[in-house]
């Protein structure tokens, strides 16, 4: 399957960067990635989910270590599993408690990256999963990538069958309860998306920089759009741009490709955010 995407590379990109496989399979990677982090953070951003988001990272880095810890358990296994419960928990106890969600998320979030750090640095065994801080999407095996559009796929579905309660409920909760909606459950796959994905994808882009990779996007398109339709589509735009050109970017200046999509990312919003006004008429 990868040969036939090797050739269209080759055909369509005939570039020196192109001339390594590693390159090609992180390129398809990105195209992967980037349009789900795109879509996310649409409502990521909308629902003032952003710390959220980054406590999902801090909770995968604890599952990481608790599969290390049990031995038996693949380290990214033990993640999903860990951040899913995690993603579960801080849903539940936000929805029924009348502390506020940011000190709800910072709890969790603090508490998690805490325990992690700890299990991993005992016995001084933290070097060997530190990557997950930083990640290397170009060390993604093709086997991964499999993971990755398996991911792609799930994604595209459940947003097309959960989006417009998730928008209803962003606007207005109660009015989404009046109109039949499970709120709690609505939220609650849609959190565990954020947990899958992030927790699928923390060891290619890494714990440090993946809420940027989820928010940049989505903030930048809230600059210049004026309907849900138009959010969608520049968030996405922005976030593939961004990928891809920090790709190529990172491979010239020798630079850690996450960090580079982030910056690019981060460019394009300020760019975006001064030409704010001129979309607004």
């Amino acid at each position: 399957m990868l040969d036939i995407w090797y050739q269209i590379v080759d055909f369509l990109l005939p570039f020196d960067w192109t001339n390594h496989e590693f390159m090609k399979n992180a390129l398809l990677a990105v195209l992967l990635l980037t349009p789900i982090f795109g879509l996310l953070g649409t409502m990521v951003v909308s629902n003032n989910m952003a710390f959220f988001s980054d406590s999902i990272g801090h909770g995968a880095f604890t599952g990481v270590a608790i599969g290390a810890l049990l031995g038996g358990i693949r380290p990214i296994w033990g993640a999903i599993i860990f951040s899913v419960i995690f993603a579960i928990t801080i849903t539940v106890i936000k929805n029924r408690s009348s502390t506020s969600t940011d000190t709800v998320i910072g709890v969790f979030s603090s508490t998690a990256v805490a325990i992690g750090l700890v299990i991993l640095s005992f016995g001084g065994s933290f070097n060997k999963y530190s990557s997950y801080l930083v990640g290397d999407i170009l060390s993604i095996a093709p086997f991964e990538i499999l993971l990755l559009f398996i991911a792609f796929i799930f994604v595209i579905v459940l947003w097309l069958l959960i989006f417009n309660k998730v928008l209803l409920i962003s606007i207005n909760q109660s009015l989404a309860t009046s109109r039949g909606t499970n709120t709690l459950l609505v939220e609650m796959l849609f959190t565990v998306t954020i947990a899958i994905v992030v927790t699928i994808t923390i060891q290619w882009v890494g714990l440090l920089i993946i809420n940027s990779l989820i928010v940049l996007p989505a903030a930048a398109a809230r600059n210049v759009t004026h309907n849900m339709r138009q959010y969608h589509a520049v968030s996405v735009g922005v976030s593939v741009l961004s990928g891809i050109a920090g790709l190529i970017a990172s491979y010239y200046f020798n630079t850690a490709t996450g960090a580079t999509i982030v910056l690019v990312a981060a460019l394009v919003f300020f760019v975006l955010f001064l030409l704010r006004k001129k979309f607004s008429t």
